[in-house]
């Protein structure tokens, strides 16, 4: 163990990436009222990040383009916000990233013209291989603009030799490693990517005459569009002349989706292999209660993401489910947002105690995840000041040791608790002794 630990350490200490993203991605093909969709598709997936959100417009001729920083209703709530993205095709993105610059010229759909046309990126997951392909593009005479790792897929498609848009995307897609979905629009085409292991989510949908691709079936939901079905791991989607075409260029692997998505980052009510998310989460509460050994008189979820498991947690053992904590919702996820200074004050500023639920009362607090430990420290000290007897701490999501480079990334070098299993310390933080 101690040599896994040495090990894992030295790794942290090289790996250190500038930029670090979760985004949602929508994309929608043949709709007069396209830029107003895929406003409402990105209102839907404004969970996945809060910092920045764009779209790009294709009206036959030229492309238009509206980059903001903020939340989608503070931004595309007007007409004339809208109307200055005109055409039947767009592509739009929320973007959030854990460290970095948070600039405009970060915020996606990214656009560039190449000599088959323009085109428009957006992009949500990460490359693991960007800052190597980011230096042989530099050297090659690139001029990047940005610091997102998401340029670098424009750069490739940009000077790739082949001929044809499409096949300038494949070649590029075979250059990147990593955890990715893209959506990309190229005149009267609407592109969907999905990475060959599946890691980052990508649907379809169809709305009329309209197809539509995005991050989460909830953004399909809002529209009122049907879902079709999931772009496979490995797939490139295209719409066309109103037709849906799939290419297959990678061999067939594995499919290895982010478990996150089913933790955490994917909305409630949104279907994920067949099921909710709600549903796997209330699974993962009753598979936590099934291991339970603790007498505690209620159940609190720290509210909203550990609320599912909670509920099956406590339904599991018959025990009583309050909301010990009341959520905030006008301020957004601690998580997500940037520095650790706004994601500690984030805490007071979202959730607060209902003493008259917790005073003298054990309880046991059901949390989706731990990751750097900062919100649950919070949480647990608001619940004893609150006057609770006793607070255990229960975590839905199992531990993992090995961070997956390829999905997702945590900025670990020091502050992922879980990453090196130092559980005296993981206890003494939560400031508990049971």
């Amino acid at each position: 163990m101690k040599k896994a630990i040495k090990i894992l350490k030295k790794k942290l200490k090289i790996y250190n990436p500038k930029l670090k993203e979760e985004c949602g991605v929508f994309g929608i093909s043949n709709n007069e009222d396209s830029a107003a969709l895929t406003a409402l598709g990105l209102h839907a997936l404004q969970h996945r990040g809060q910092e920045g959100c764009g779209i790009v417009t294709f009206d036959g001729k030229k492309y238009h383009s509206e980059k903001r920083f903020g939340l989608v209703g503070d931004n595309f709530n007007k007409e004339k916000v809208l109307n200055s993205l005109p055409g039947n095709y767009a592509i739009g993105h929320n973007r959030y990233s854990t460290t970095g610059e948070n600039t405009l010229r970060n915020i996606q759909p990214f656009f560039a013209d190449t000599n088959a046309g323009g085109i428009g990126v957006s992009h949500n997951g990460n490359l693991t291989n960007s800052i190597t392909l980011r230096n042989k593009l530099v050297q090659d005479g690139s001029i990047f603009h940005t610091t997102s790792d998401t340029e670098t897929i424009v750069q490739l498609i940009a000077k790739s030799k082949r001929n044809k848009t499409i096949d300038k995307i494949i070649d590029a897609i075979f250059q990147i490693q990593g955890g990715y979905a893209l959506v990309m629009l190229t005149q009267n085409t609407l592109i969907g990517v999905r990475d060959p292991y599946g890691i980052r989510p990508l649907v379809i949908g169809k709305i009329k005459d309209s197809f539509v691709f995005a991050s989460e079936t909830c953004a399909l939901d809002i529209i009122g569009a049907k879902y079709i079905r999931d772009v496979e791991n490995g797939e490139v989607v295209c719409v066309e002349n109103n037709e849906l075409k799939s290419i297959k260029p990678f061999p067939p692997r594995k499919v290895r989706p982010c478990v996150f998505e089913y933790i955490y980052f994917a909305r409630p009510d949104s279907m994920l292999n067949g099921n909710s998310a709600y549903e796997y989460r209330k699974k993962f509460g009753i598979e936590l209660a099934k291991e339970n050994k603790i007498d505690a008189d209620i159940v609190v979820p720290v509210p909203d993401s550990g609320n599912s498991a909670a509920l099956g947690f406590a339904q599991h053992l018959g025990m009583n489910f309050e909301l010990g904590l009341i959520r905030n919702h006008y301020v957004g996820r601690t998580f997500i947002e940037p520095s650790q200074k706004i994601r500690s004050l984030g805490v007071k500023l979202k959730l607060n105690a209902n003493q008259s639920t917790i005073k003298n009362k054990r309880i046991i607090l059901i949390d989706d995840s731990l990751v750097r430990g900062t919100t649950s420290h919070k949480i647990v000290k608001m619940l004893y000041n609150a006057g609770a007897k006793e607070v255990h701490v229960k975590i839905a999501a199992q531990k993992y040791d090995i961070q997956i480079f390829m999905e997702w990334i945590l900025p670990l070098k020091k502050n992922c608790l879980q990453q090196i299993k130092l559980m005296t310390k993981f206890v003494n933080i939560l400031g508990q002794n049971h």
